[in-house]
């Protein structure tokens, strides 16, 4: 079956499932709030057993990524992202699975060639424009700071 891009597109928007906007992001609302909940409740946790509130903060950083990466790890994140959508990008959730998920992926080709070489294959762009969208709104930021505009 032969057929040309605008046939196939076509034939591609009659077979794909339809998604219900609201509700998706309904369902994103509701899990990231719960994920950014979570991580507040982390960090209320380590201040209430004596940490400083920047030690707390960071310790609570540390653990949501640990467990995204745990969960991604034994299956459980794709099975939360298949329900809660983007919900489970929230930054620090997200990243730690598309760093982790790629190097698992990899690890039958070895530690080297595999998981190092594989684990920053998604991340690693969203790392090099933020690291030069932010390079650039600094520099903006300063000309603007020393023309007096701010």
């Amino acid at each position: 079956m032969h057929m040309n891009k605008k046939e196939y597109i076509e034939y591609a928007g009659n077979r794909a499932k339809k998604s219900n906007s609201v509700v998706n992001c309904i369902k994103a609302f509701i899990f990231g709030g719960f994920i950014c909940c979570l991580g507040q409740g982390f960090r209320d946790l380590y201040v209430f057993l004596g940490e400083e509130e920047l030690v707390a903060s960071t310790l609570s950083s540390v653990t949501l990524i640990f467990l995204a990466g745990l969960f991604t790890g034994i299956g459980w994140f794709d099975k939360i992202a298949k329900h809660a959508g983007a919900g489970t990008l929230v930054p620090i959730t997200g990243f730690s699975n598309a760093v982790t998920a790629p190097a698992i992926d990899a690890k039958s080709e070895g530690f080297i060639t595999g998981v190092a070489s594989q684990m920053f294959v998604i991340a690693g762009p969203v790392i090099v424009y933020g690291t030069v969208a932010s390079i650039i709104y600094g520099i903006i930021y300063f000309f603007i700071y020393r023309s007096g505009g701010i």
